[in-house]
């Protein structure tokens, strides 16, 4: 069965339906924002007979409700009414028409410099006439209808009464569909043009009066997942619509301001829960979106287990879901049950990441990762310090992390995951997809350089949550991070050293070849090779270290020191290879297969490499 009807309308039509009510706007849609050149632009196309685009509304009466607004300056003498339909695609061509064509009031718009001005729009009557000039004929005056020129000082056009349009043949746009009036005072105070007005009316304002507009109808049946597919499709040139914008229009026509809760409110003094949970450095990207995923992977799950316990099987039983289709169609009343101790599962969540040693939002390796953490966590309550319980979290975590199994679309993994890990808590034999799916191969610590992947930041941390320390400093780099030392990724072997010795950039350039410090040791580092900054190192004299303190410290970074010592590069990217290896296979908690791992010599290794 179709959703939708196209058709032609006429344009004094639609804008009659517009001042009258029957047609407005779903809050989700963004203010009107188009400047002066956009209006008349749209007025010669029109003008000309040009197609200037489909509109696409969207029939009320449905189940599918949103708060509605008028279009901007539509003045309402009483209540405003209720919509029969809803503009999803031509706000921007309906709102300037309106205020152009249709209102007594100035229009409120832009100049190029996007400073705002009022304007009045009226057509040049003689220049409209000439053959090739129709879009020279358009003039914009300020709201006391003139223009003045050498700044301000010199009245170059005065139509600030009637008498004075009709004499100097300027005619108002907002007479355009309806010119009764204007040709009164124009047989009151210039009958003398009464000639040429007529060959204008006909060449000129009949091209709007008869103007039919392709008119896209969307039916009452319209699902709130078609709406957002069909705005995101249609408004290409602006900002796409969001699941929370459509839900909190959606909520907004209950009662209910989602936006405020969210945000929070300085008129109502109202602290939102976005700025509750970025008090845990960890949370500040967890965007809207996210909570309210959180929110469906609970709502959803309840329902499933519902329908399992009335004996429901196959297609009936309600699935787990995060997907799109899931979040739009979260009722108000379930979002006002969870919300409060979905947030809390954000916070729990926060301490979980903080036990796993990540501690700002840099560090995080996949954002998505925390909604079915959060939704665990909401389940859970204090149960998720169980130490097996903890130890499973842990195990999923980090083979979301080094799997990188939470890149890309991951609606389905998150529903699969809260669902599973839930079981397998339950259930010893019963592992999450996450888990016995998640795999790394050796190779992969050759390839990986950039320290915005998942694995590499993952990897970062499980060096540093062992203690690694400083080489100069001697405390821990956590410590140092906690006292806002300057810290950073830095090569062991330095790059100026690779270089000279003929190593590839795609090798010294791996993370096996990398590991936090700070960037006092940096500078002593410099291009030196590793023997002689190890020197430089323990001789300071604010250090004065051992050969065997050194290799200590060393050693918290899994650095094997007598390959330094000795400035052997190769020695020393098997051997800590091998360590991180070791480090990764203790964060799965399962084996990996290290067969052949060096029998290969690296310059084989020619996977592409990012400038």
């Amino acid at each position: 069965m179709s959703t939708f009807d196209s058709t032609k309308q006429l344009l004094p039509k639609i804008l009659d339906e517009v001042t009258e009510g029957k047609l407005q706007l779903p809050d989700f849609q963004r203010g009107w924002i188009w400047d002066d050149s956009h209006v008349q632009s749209l007025l010669v196309s029109i003008a000309r007979s040009f197609p200037v685009g489909a509109v696409m509304l969207l029939e009320t009466g449905g189940d599918l409700r949103f708060q509605t607004r008028p279009i901007e300056n539509v003045p309402f003498n009483s209540s405003i009414p209720e919509p029969e339909r809803l503009i999803l695609d031509g706000q921007q061509r309906l709102t300037s028409l309106t205020q152009v064509l249709k209102l007594n009031t100035p229009v409120h718009t832009r100049n190029e410099k996007g400073k705002k001005i009022r304007r009045y729009y009226y057509l040049d009557i003689q220049t409209a006439l000439v053959d090739g000039k129709l879009d020279e004929a358009f003039v914009g005056v300020d709201e006391q209808r003139k223009i003045f020129t050498n700044f301000g000082r010199d009245l170059t056009l005065d139509l600030s009464s009637r008498e004075l349009e009709c004499q100097q043949l300027h005619f108002p746009c907002n007479q355009i569909l309806n010119s009764d009036e204007w040709e009164e005072s124009l047989q009151e105070y210039a009958p003398e043009h009464f000639g040429v007005y007529m060959q204008f009316r006909k060449n000129v304002l009949n091209a709007f009066r008869n103007y039919e507009l392709p008119v896209i109808a969307l039916n009452k049946s319209t699902t709130k997942e078609a709406v957002c597919l069909v705005f995101e499709k249609v408004n290409t040139g602006g900002v796409p619509l969001s699941v929370f914008e459509l839900i909190t229009a959606t909520y907004a026509a209950d009662g209910f301001n989602l936006r405020d809760d969210w945000f929070g409110s300085k008129i109502r003094k109202l602290e939102g829960r976005r700025s509750r949970l970025q008090q845990e450095p960890i949370l500040s990207p967890v965007d809207s979106t996210d909570f309210l995923q959180a929110i469906t992977l609970l709502d959803t799950l309840d329902k499933r287990r519902q329908d399992e316990q009335a004996g429901k099987v196959g297609k009936a039983v309600s699935a787990v879901s995060a997907k799109r289709v899931a979040v739009l169609a979260l009722k108000l009343s379930a979002y006002l049950e969870r919300a409060d101790d979905v947030e809390q599962g954000f916070l729990l969540a926060a301490k979980f990441m903080r036990k796993q040693c990540f501690y700002s939002a840099r560090d995080l390796p996949y954002r998505t990762q925390l909604v079915p953490l959060a939704a665990v966590m909401t389940h859970l309550g204090n149960r998720w310090l169980e130490p097996k319980i903890y130890d499973k979290l842990s195990r999923w975590f980090w083979c979301g992390v080094l799997g990188e199994l939470y890149g890309g679309a991951v609606e389905t993994r998150i529903a699969n995951d809260v669902e599973e890990l839930l079981h397998w808590f339950e259930d010893d034999s019963a592992e999450p997809r996450t888990v016995y799916e998640a795999a790394f191969q050796p190779d992969r610590l050759d390839t990986m350089r950039s320290r915005l992947s998942a694995a590499y930041k993952g990897l970062n941390v499980l060096v540093l949550r062992q203690g690694a320390r400083d080489f100069f400093w001697k405390a821990t780099i956590q410590e140092l991070e906690s006292e806002n030392i300057a810290l950073d990724i830095h090569h062991i072997f330095p790059r100026k050293w690779c270089k000279e010795h003929g190593i590839e950039r795609k090798v010294y350039d791996a993370v096996v070849n990398k590991t936090p410090i700070s960037f006092k040791a940096n500078r002593m580092i410099g291009g030196n090779a590793p023997s002689r900054y190890l020197h430089s190192l323990q001789t300071h004299h604010q250090v004065d270290l051992s050969d065997a303190a050194m290799d200590e410290i060393l050693a918290t970074h899994r650095v094997p020191a007598d390959t330094l010592r000795n400035d052997a590069f190769d020695t020393f990217y098997q051997q800590r290879k091998i360590a991180l290896l070791a480090l990764i296979e203790e964060a799965m908690d399962k084996a990996i297969i290290k067969d052949g791992l060096f029998s290969a010599d690296m310059d084989d290794y020619d996977d592409d490499y990012d400038e």
